[in-house]
């Protein structure tokens, strides 16, 4: 039987430990299949600056508004609830 390894890594995230925005931003790329140099692109960041940002995780609501756009989600809550567009799966 095969076994989504990210999926079962998300589900201990999410049961077992509060998962952080870098966390979500971090599923959502992999999801997507989108690097992140290239999310920071999108940005118009450069992938050294957004990396720095993830490290310190300081996002502000644009920040989080402007990831979402670009990863084609919507943000839906203060404390970031991801929902994606096509599916309306929430991360």
């Amino acid at each position: 039987m095969y076994v989504d390894y990210f999926t079962i890594y998300e589900y201990i995230l999410v049961v077992r430990y509060k998962m952080t925005t870098v966390e979500k931003i971090r599923v959502l790329l992999a999801r997507r299949n989108i690097p992140e140099a290239e999310l920071a692109r999108r940005l118009g960041k450069t992938p050294q600056n957004f990396n720095r940002k993830m490290k310190v995780e300081r996002f502000t609501e644009e920040d989080l508004e402007a990831i979402a756009k670009a990863l084609n989600c919507t943000v839906i809550q203060a404390v970031p609830v991801f929902r994606m567009n096509e599916s309306g799966e929430e991360i």
